[in-house]
Protein backbone atom coordinates (compact mmCIF):
# COMPACT_ATOMS: atom_id res chain seq x y z
CA UNK A 1 0.00 0.00 0.00
CA UNK A 2 1.36 3.38 -1.01
CA UNK A 3 1.16 6.27 1.48
CA UNK A 4 1.01 9.74 0.02
CA UNK A 5 2.56 12.52 2.04
CA UNK A 6 2.72 16.20 1.26
CA UNK A 7 6.20 17.49 0.51
CA UNK A 8 7.78 19.41 3.33
CA UNK A 9 8.70 23.03 2.68
CA UNK A 10 12.19 23.90 3.87
CA UNK A 11 12.30 26.36 6.72
CA UNK A 12 14.31 28.78 4.64
CA UNK A 13 11.52 28.91 2.06
CA UNK A 14 8.67 29.41 4.53
CA UNK A 15 7.04 32.79 5.09
CA UNK A 16 7.55 33.05 8.83
CA UNK A 17 6.75 36.17 10.81
CA UNK A 18 7.64 37.00 14.37
CA UNK A 19 4.94 39.67 14.71
CA UNK A 20 1.18 39.80 14.36
CA UNK A 21 -0.66 42.08 12.00
CA UNK A 22 -3.39 44.49 12.99
CA UNK A 23 -6.18 42.12 11.97
CA UNK A 24 -4.75 39.22 13.98
CA UNK A 25 -4.15 41.48 16.96
CA UNK A 26 -7.78 42.58 16.93
CA UNK A 27 -9.02 38.98 16.64
CA UNK A 28 -6.79 37.78 19.46
CA UNK A 29 -7.78 40.71 21.66
CA UNK A 30 -11.49 39.99 21.15
CA UNK A 31 -10.91 36.32 21.98
CA UNK A 32 -9.14 37.20 25.20
CA UNK A 33 -11.85 39.72 26.05
CA UNK A 34 -14.46 36.97 25.62
CA UNK A 35 -12.42 34.85 28.03
CA UNK A 36 -12.62 37.66 30.57
CA UNK A 37 -16.39 37.91 30.16
CA UNK A 38 -16.74 34.16 30.65
CA UNK A 39 -14.83 34.47 33.92
CA UNK A 40 -17.31 37.09 35.08
CA UNK A 41 -20.27 34.91 34.10
CA UNK A 42 -18.92 31.94 36.02
CA UNK A 43 -17.93 34.00 39.08
CA UNK A 44 -20.57 36.76 39.26
CA UNK A 45 -19.30 37.85 42.67
CA UNK A 46 -16.59 39.70 40.73
CA UNK A 47 -19.27 42.27 39.91
CA UNK A 48 -19.94 43.22 43.52
CA UNK A 49 -17.67 46.26 43.34
CA UNK A 50 -19.45 47.62 40.25
CA UNK A 51 -22.98 46.82 41.44
CA UNK A 52 -23.09 47.33 45.19
CA UNK A 53 -20.49 50.11 45.47
CA UNK A 54 -22.19 52.66 43.15
CA UNK A 55 -25.52 52.23 44.93
CA UNK A 56 -24.00 52.31 48.42
CA UNK A 57 -21.70 55.27 47.79
CA UNK A 58 -24.40 57.30 46.06
CA UNK A 59 -26.81 56.86 48.94
CA UNK A 60 -24.21 57.33 51.65
CA UNK A 61 -22.41 60.42 50.35
CA UNK A 62 -25.58 62.13 49.16
CA UNK A 63 -27.50 61.89 52.41
CA UNK A 64 -24.46 62.50 54.64
CA UNK A 65 -23.01 65.54 52.85
CA UNK A 66 -25.98 66.87 50.88
CA UNK A 67 -27.44 69.10 53.56
CA UNK A 68 -24.11 70.35 54.85
CA UNK A 69 -22.61 71.23 51.47
CA UNK A 70 -25.53 72.23 49.23
CA UNK A 71 -28.30 72.88 51.73
CA UNK A 72 -30.45 69.96 50.61
CA UNK A 73 -30.12 66.63 48.83
CA UNK A 74 -31.67 67.73 45.53
CA UNK A 75 -29.22 70.62 45.14
CA UNK A 76 -26.30 68.30 45.90
CA UNK A 77 -27.18 65.64 43.30
CA UNK A 78 -25.76 67.56 40.28
CA UNK A 79 -22.49 67.86 42.22
CA UNK A 80 -22.19 64.40 43.74
CA UNK A 81 -23.41 62.12 40.94
CA UNK A 82 -20.55 63.01 38.56
CA UNK A 83 -18.11 62.77 41.47
CA UNK A 84 -19.38 59.38 42.60
CA UNK A 85 -19.33 58.16 39.01
CA UNK A 86 -15.69 59.08 38.47
CA UNK A 87 -14.61 57.83 41.91
CA UNK A 88 -16.37 54.49 41.52
CA UNK A 89 -15.26 53.66 37.99
CA UNK A 90 -11.65 54.80 38.47
CA UNK A 91 -11.38 52.75 41.66
CA UNK A 92 -12.81 49.72 39.86
CA UNK A 93 -9.90 49.80 37.40
CA UNK A 94 -7.64 48.50 40.20
CA UNK A 95 -9.19 45.05 39.66
CA UNK A 96 -7.42 44.85 36.30
CA UNK A 97 -3.99 44.69 37.89
CA UNK A 98 -5.12 42.37 40.69
CA UNK A 99 -6.61 39.80 38.30
CA UNK A 100 -3.61 40.05 36.00
CA UNK A 101 -1.26 39.25 38.87
CA UNK A 102 -3.45 36.30 39.91
CA UNK A 103 -3.40 34.87 36.37
CA UNK A 104 0.37 35.24 36.19
CA UNK A 105 0.80 33.51 39.55
CA UNK A 106 -1.32 30.59 38.29
CA UNK A 107 0.81 30.20 35.16
CA UNK A 108 -2.01 31.10 32.78
CA UNK A 109 0.01 33.78 31.04
CA UNK A 110 2.93 31.39 30.53
CA UNK A 111 0.64 29.40 28.27
CA UNK A 112 -0.54 32.52 26.47
CA UNK A 113 3.02 33.58 25.78
CA UNK A 114 3.75 30.23 24.11
CA UNK A 115 0.79 30.54 21.72
CA UNK A 116 1.07 32.04 18.21
CA UNK A 117 -0.96 35.10 19.14
CA UNK A 118 -0.30 38.81 19.33
CA UNK A 119 1.86 39.64 22.33
CA UNK A 120 -0.45 42.38 23.52
CA UNK A 121 -3.64 40.29 23.22
CA UNK A 122 -3.72 38.79 26.75
CA UNK A 123 -3.31 42.24 28.25
CA UNK A 124 -5.49 44.24 25.86
CA UNK A 125 -8.17 41.54 25.96
CA UNK A 126 -8.33 41.63 29.74
CA UNK A 127 -8.55 45.43 29.71
CA UNK A 128 -11.24 45.38 27.03
CA UNK A 129 -13.33 42.95 29.07
CA UNK A 130 -13.05 45.26 32.06
CA UNK A 131 -14.76 48.03 30.10
CA UNK A 132 -17.97 46.04 30.59
CA UNK A 133 -17.46 46.42 34.34
CA UNK A 134 -16.99 50.17 33.93
CA UNK A 135 -20.15 50.41 31.81
CA UNK A 136 -22.14 48.59 34.49
CA UNK A 137 -20.88 50.92 37.24
CA UNK A 138 -21.63 53.97 35.08
CA UNK A 139 -25.16 52.82 34.29
CA UNK A 140 -25.97 52.00 37.91
CA UNK A 141 -24.64 55.33 39.18
CA UNK A 142 -26.77 57.36 36.78
CA UNK A 143 -29.77 55.10 37.42
CA UNK A 144 -29.42 55.52 41.18
CA UNK A 145 -29.13 59.27 40.77
CA UNK A 146 -32.26 59.35 38.62
CA UNK A 147 -34.18 57.37 41.26
CA UNK A 148 -33.09 59.90 43.89
CA UNK A 149 -34.29 62.82 41.77
CA UNK A 150 -31.30 63.76 39.62
CA UNK A 151 -32.42 65.16 36.25
CA UNK A 152 -29.44 65.98 34.00
CA UNK A 153 -30.12 69.27 32.24
CA UNK A 154 -27.72 68.30 29.45
CA UNK A 155 -30.07 65.61 28.18
CA UNK A 156 -29.70 61.92 27.44
CA UNK A 157 -27.04 62.39 24.77
CA UNK A 158 -24.83 64.34 27.16
CA UNK A 159 -25.23 61.61 29.80
CA UNK A 160 -24.14 58.96 27.29
CA UNK A 161 -21.16 61.10 26.24
CA UNK A 162 -20.15 61.58 29.87
CA UNK A 163 -20.41 57.85 30.50
CA UNK A 164 -18.25 57.06 27.47
CA UNK A 165 -15.69 59.63 28.62
CA UNK A 166 -15.44 58.04 32.06
CA UNK A 167 -15.16 54.53 30.60
CA UNK A 168 -12.41 55.61 28.17
CA UNK A 169 -10.43 57.34 30.91
CA UNK A 170 -10.82 54.39 33.27
CA UNK A 171 -9.60 52.05 30.54
CA UNK A 172 -6.54 54.26 30.11
CA UNK A 173 -5.87 54.33 33.87
CA UNK A 174 -6.22 50.54 34.02
CA UNK A 175 -2.99 50.29 32.01
CA UNK A 176 -1.19 51.79 35.00
CA UNK A 177 -2.58 49.12 37.31
CA UNK A 178 -1.87 46.45 34.71
CA UNK A 179 1.76 47.53 34.93
CA UNK A 180 1.60 47.21 38.70
CA UNK A 181 0.14 43.74 38.22
CA UNK A 182 3.12 42.71 36.10
CA UNK A 183 5.85 44.09 38.35
CA UNK A 184 4.30 43.32 41.77
CA UNK A 185 4.95 40.08 43.61
CA UNK A 186 1.45 39.41 44.91
CA UNK A 187 -2.12 40.40 44.06
CA UNK A 188 -2.61 41.92 47.51
CA UNK A 189 0.37 44.22 47.02
CA UNK A 190 -1.11 45.41 43.70
CA UNK A 191 -4.34 46.33 45.46
CA UNK A 192 -2.55 47.98 48.37
CA UNK A 193 -0.27 50.16 46.24
CA UNK A 194 -3.07 51.07 43.83
CA UNK A 195 -5.45 52.20 46.54
CA UNK A 196 -2.74 54.25 48.24
CA UNK A 197 -2.39 56.15 44.95
CA UNK A 198 -6.08 56.39 44.12
CA UNK A 199 -7.49 57.48 47.46
CA UNK A 200 -5.62 60.83 47.58
CA UNK A 201 -6.42 61.47 43.91
CA UNK A 202 -10.14 60.85 44.32
CA UNK A 203 -10.74 62.39 47.73
CA UNK A 204 -8.36 65.35 47.27
CA UNK A 205 -10.37 66.50 44.27
CA UNK A 206 -13.56 68.39 43.55
CA UNK A 207 -15.54 65.13 43.36
CA UNK A 208 -17.41 65.63 46.63
CA UNK A 209 -17.00 69.27 47.64
CA UNK A 210 -16.20 72.48 45.73
CA UNK A 211 -12.50 73.28 45.64
CA UNK A 212 -13.04 76.81 46.94
CA UNK A 213 -14.16 75.42 50.30
CA UNK A 214 -10.72 73.91 50.90
CA UNK A 215 -7.64 75.58 52.41
CA UNK A 216 -5.60 77.59 49.96
CA UNK A 217 -2.55 75.33 50.23
CA UNK A 218 -4.73 72.38 49.16
CA UNK A 219 -6.59 74.08 46.33
CA UNK A 220 -3.52 74.13 44.08
CA UNK A 221 -3.34 70.32 44.18
CA UNK A 222 -7.08 69.99 43.57
CA UNK A 223 -6.80 72.30 40.57
CA UNK A 224 -4.05 70.25 38.90
CA UNK A 225 -5.46 66.88 39.95
CA UNK A 226 -6.45 64.95 36.77
CA UNK A 227 -9.44 63.49 38.61
CA UNK A 228 -10.74 67.03 39.14
CA UNK A 229 -10.52 67.71 35.41
CA UNK A 230 -12.46 64.53 34.65
CA UNK A 231 -15.13 65.33 37.25
CA UNK A 232 -15.51 68.87 35.90
CA UNK A 233 -15.78 67.55 32.34
CA UNK A 234 -18.55 65.15 33.38
CA UNK A 235 -20.40 67.88 35.29
CA UNK A 236 -20.27 70.23 32.31
CA UNK A 237 -21.69 67.53 30.07
CA UNK A 238 -24.51 66.22 32.24
CA UNK A 239 -25.54 69.51 33.88
CA UNK A 240 -25.10 71.94 31.00
CA UNK A 241 -24.55 69.85 27.88
CA UNK A 242 -21.32 71.71 27.13
CA UNK A 243 -17.89 70.44 26.11
CA UNK A 244 -15.28 72.51 27.90
CA UNK A 245 -11.52 72.54 27.99
CA UNK A 246 -11.54 69.89 30.73
CA UNK A 247 -12.79 67.32 28.22
CA UNK A 248 -9.82 68.06 25.95
CA UNK A 249 -7.37 67.96 28.87
CA UNK A 250 -8.84 64.68 30.07
CA UNK A 251 -8.64 63.00 26.67
CA UNK A 252 -5.07 64.19 26.13
CA UNK A 253 -4.12 62.87 29.56
CA UNK A 254 -5.72 59.49 28.80
CA UNK A 255 -3.85 59.26 25.49
CA UNK A 256 -0.54 60.06 27.18
CA UNK A 257 -1.14 57.37 29.83
CA UNK A 258 -1.85 54.73 27.17
CA UNK A 259 1.13 55.83 25.07
CA UNK A 260 3.46 55.41 28.06
CA UNK A 261 2.08 52.48 30.00
CA UNK A 262 0.75 50.21 27.23
CA UNK A 263 4.16 49.50 25.63
CA UNK A 264 5.87 49.58 29.03
CA UNK A 265 3.45 46.99 30.42
CA UNK A 266 3.74 44.74 27.37
CA UNK A 267 7.54 44.77 27.41
CA UNK A 268 7.68 44.09 31.13
CA UNK A 269 5.09 41.33 30.79
CA UNK A 270 7.04 39.60 28.01
CA UNK A 271 10.21 39.76 30.10
CA UNK A 272 8.64 38.42 33.32
CA UNK A 273 5.61 36.33 32.36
Amino acid sequence: MTTLTAPLTPVADRDLRNHAGVAQTVRNTLTMAWRGLLKIRRTPEQLIDVTVQPILFTLMFTYIFGGAIAGDVQSYLPIIIPGILVQTVITTSVVTGVQLREDMDKGVFDRFRSLPIARIAPLSGALLADTVRYAIATTLTFTMGFIMGFRPAGGFGAVVAAGVLVVVCSWAVSWIFAFFGVVARTASSVQGVSLVILFPLTFLSNAFVPADTMPGWLQWFVDINPVSHLVTAVRDLVNYGTVGSDVVITLIGAAVIVAIFAPLTVRTYMRKA
